[in-house]
């Protein structure tokens, strides 16, 4: 008897690249997938975790007619009152047409600072965690589709393509729908695109 699509279902292969190391070593090269892959993608939106922006100032280089959103630390992330983003690069991100968000991390933030001074660990503390068995840069990838959702830049009904890193540079691409904060479970990851080796 033969079996209807429906019994076969549908079959779908994509490759994914895995660095040897982690780091800014694989920038350049995370970029060149992250622009085959979307070449043949319907994805609208591109958001990178780019604390200096040097990264974002890459990817912008290499991608039009895509949404670009860099994410960089928050105020206070290394000192008080400074930002780990200089106005120059932001200015020029913003001549590329990319948008700049300064927000504290969804997988920490307060819960790190709760953690700080009584001890113990938050539950999205535990979650990051668990997202950094997988890599950094998949737990970068997470963190910042949900700050982004939660600030109403990206649509939580639709694909997008989220870059991260480990420390400098990025080494990791995944597709994946994003989520509000207070739905964070909805998140889900559909490819990983590239990540290094743990």
């Amino acid at each position: 008897m033969m079996k209807t699509y429906l019994e076969i279902g549908v079959k779908m292969e994509k490759s994914i690249t895995y660095f040897e190391s982690p780091g800014k070593i694989n920038t350049d090269e995370l970029i060149k997938l992250v622009k085959d892959r979307l070449n043949e993608s319907s994805i609208k939106y591109v958001a990178i975790a780019s604390a200096s922006g040097e990264s974002a100032l890459k990817l912008a280089d290499e991608l039009k007619d895509f949404t670009i959103i860099n994410v960089t630390h928050n105020s206070g992330f290394k000192e008080p009152n400074v930002l780990d983003i200089s106005e120059d690069v932001r200015r020029k991100l913003e001549n590329k047409g990319v948008i700049t968000y300064v927000g504290s991390h969804a997988l920490s933030g307060v819960g790190r600072g709760i953690s700080n001074k009584f001890g113990g660990i938050t539950p999205v503390e535990i979650m990051a965690a668990t997202l950094r068995t997988i890599s950094q840069g998949i737990k970068v990838c997470v963190e910042i589709s949900i700050m982004l959702s939660d600030a109403g830049i990206i649509p939580v009904d639709e694909e997008i393509l989220a870059i991260g890193g480990t420390g400098k540079g990025v080494d990791t691409g995944v597709i994946l729908s994003p989520a509000n904060s207070a739905n964070v479970f909805d998140l889900k990851i559909h490819e990983i695109i590239a990540m290094p080796r743990p």
